[in-house]
């Protein structure tokens, strides 16, 4: 696993936490940073973890329009957190590929979730890939 895939795994897990607890994700990361307790934290897990943190309004309101049939409260905790990971670098990461954004989002969920949320995962963020120029523009 490439050292950018970590990153996106442990900014899941910090992602998933916060979410869990009811959390400011960046604030539960800031505890963590430096903590003898913790694993090392890298730049790339911190700039995920405030990114998602910085636009989760957003994101949260994209992934309702376009997760056909589900709310974010319905939809599976880890599956919640690896879509705001995703749609985040889909469309505020210029230096992440769409497709690499998926795939690593879809591969996240096969390790992490269930049979159904890799299917899931793919369709969402694939919907929203094919309107991403357009909905950069008003992201940004």
């Amino acid at each position: 696993m490439g050292s950018r895939s970590k990153a996106r795994k442990r900014a899941v897990d910090f992602l998933y936490e916060a979410d869990q607890r009811g959390v400011d994700a960046v604030t539960l990361l800031s505890e963590r940073v430096g903590s003898p307790e913790v694993p090392p934290v890298s730049d790339y897990t911190v700039t995920l973890v405030e990114g998602v943190a910085e636009n989760r309004d957003r994101i949260d309101e994209l992934l309702t329009q376009h997760a056909e049939g589900w709310s974010l409260e319905r939809m599976p905790a880890v599956d919640r957190s690896v879509l705001r990971l995703g749609l985040y670098e889909l469309l505020w990461s210029d230096d992440v590929p769409p497709a690499v954004a998926i795939d690593e989002a879809v591969e996240l969920v096969k390790a992490l979730s269930t049979d159904d949320s890799p299917r899931f995962v793919n369709g969402v963020l694939g919907r929203i890939a094919g309107i991403k120029n357009r909905l950069r523009k008003t992201v940004k």
